[in-house]
């Protein structure tokens, strides 16, 4: 009898989970169910294969909603974040196990005496950050647990970028996730993480200009930002007493510095919209955040403004950005800054068809251990093929899919609402990982204690 698999949403990080689940349909009897707004524009080779059904779905429509559900053995969700609790009370009422790769909210997680009671496996944050971060993680902490040593510190950073080979601008950055999220990065409340015991804090309009650097071998430097809240995994990592605890997103030394740009003249405020903005030019864009003057050109304007020489690295990454042209326009109507900066945004780095782009995950553990305090740097790194199949894509969608596969095979089988820390979950999906080249490489290193996170004048 075929398993029916049910995955909502075929968007850009699906494609190596739907090539993985098609690849395992006849000797696990599967047929995958993809429901999407959009059907059209999935790729021919998957709506063609005999083990597929494509089926156009508002997931607002609460009848084929439920009606999809209620004809599934186990349920895909890759919708957005906000999408997954109307979509899991459904798995609740037909018992269906669930999995996501978002984070869980906080009425998904109200929903675990439920999920238990149900004998269901609700499973989330089995991406790449989180997910992959999770399981990575807490392999090396369980390993180091068990021969009798004490974790001190625990940093963790990861970035989604271009390769080296199609980085071809000045901001060494592409868009292979979510441009919003890229914009509205950091936003909602100050980051907040521990160094050598004690809590700290740095509020939005700071967060880019304090960052820490690290080497990942064979690919250079880079640097990292805070992510908000460095503490939330601190109890489910069993971390509590630890001295240090700092996860962060990672980019390209310089990335930060130069987005601080933007953050400091507005252009990344959500909060409110330009009721003229359609139609309106990238050059008269940019005017609106500077003073007014009868003389001085918004060029001169926006380098006082911001004291940047016209000599200055950063100055042609703004030129680079066509904000200062009177040809291009925006196109959205009465638009948020934000809005407006993804758009223009949009056109300079989106992955042209032949790009790669690279995931990169580092982490670094300091521990205690017969007296002596060592440390493991940890990381990983996955160029992609192009613009479909994606690093990122692989990184978030194999995961998803191995998980879906032990759960369907009863190899997961603690209930509950849940994030991937048990090593029933992270050593078969770290070692099926390692088999798509998908690898951490360890070295032991002398214990340097936290990294000091710099800011700059």
């Amino acid at each position: 009898m075929l398993r029916k698999i049910l995955v909502l949403g075929a968007g850009k990080s699906t494609a190596y989970l739907l090539d993985f689940l098609l690849g395992k349909a006849n000797e696990e009897k599967l047929h995958i169910i993809i429901a999407d707004l959009k059907p059209e524009n999935i790729s021919k080779h998957i709506s063609d294969h005999k083990s597929c059904t494509i089926v156009l779905l508002n997931i607002f429509n609460d009848k084929e909603r439920k009606q999809l559900i209620n004809k599934a053995t186990i349920v895909v969700s890759m919708l957005p974040a906000s999408l997954h609790l109307v979509v899991a009370k459904d798995c609740i009422k037909y018992k269906k196990h669930l999995v996501t790769a978002s984070y869980i909210s906080k009425e998904l997680t109200a929903l675990n005496d439920e999920v238990k009671k149900n004998n269901l496996v609700f499973m989330n944050e089995i991406g790449l950050d989180p997910g992959i971060d999770h399981m990575s993680a807490m392999q090396i902490i369980d390993r180091i647990r068990d021969k009798g040593g004490k974790i001190l510190l625990f940093e963790s950073f990861a970035g989604g970028l271009i390769a080296p080979e199609s980085d071809n601008n000045l901001w060494n950055y592409k868009f292979t996730w979510n441009p919003r999220n890229v914009v509205l990065a950091g936003q909602g409340g100050a980051a907040k993480f521990i160094q050598e015991g004690t809590y700290k804090y740095i509020p939005y309009h700071k967060l880019f200009r304090r960052t820490e650097f690290f080497d990942i071998q064979g690919f250079g430097s880079f640097e990292g930002y805070a992510n908000r809240d460095s503490l939330k995994y601190r109890e489910a990592y069993g971390l509590q007493d630890v001295l240090t605890l700092y996860r962060g997103t990672m980019r390209r030394v310089g990335f930060s510095k130069a987005w601080n740009m933007f953050v400091e003249l507005g252009m990344t405020d959500d909060s409110y919209f330009i009721e003229n903005s359609e139609g309106m030019t990238y050059r008269e864009f940019t005017n609106l955040f500077l003073p007014y003057s009868p003389t001085n050109t918004v060029e001169l304007k926006l380098r006082h403004y911001l004291k940047i020489d016209q000599d200055d690295i950063m100055w042609g990454k703004l030129l680079e950005l066509h904000l200062f042209d009177d040809n291009k326009k925006i196109t959205l109507k009465s638009a948020t800054p934000a809005q407006i900066l993804q758009e223009i945004l949009e056109q300079s780095w989106t992955l042209d068809k032949d790009d790669k782009d690279m995931i990169v995950m580092y982490h670094k553990f300091g521990y205690e251990f017969n007296g002596e305090r060592k440390q493991i740097d940890s990381n990983m790194v996955v160029v992609g093929k192009n613009q479909t199949y994606t690093a990122m894509a692989k990184t978030v969608g194999l995961p998803v899919a191995m998980a879906t596969l032990l759960i369907l095979n009863g190899k997961i089988n603690t209930y509950g609402v849940q994030i991937p820390l048990s090593r029933e979950v992270y050593e078969p999906i770290l070692s099926e990982l390692n088999k798509h080249g998908i690898v951490f490489n360890e070295y032991d290193k002398p214990y340097k204690g936290y990294n000091s996170i710099l800011e700059y004048s």
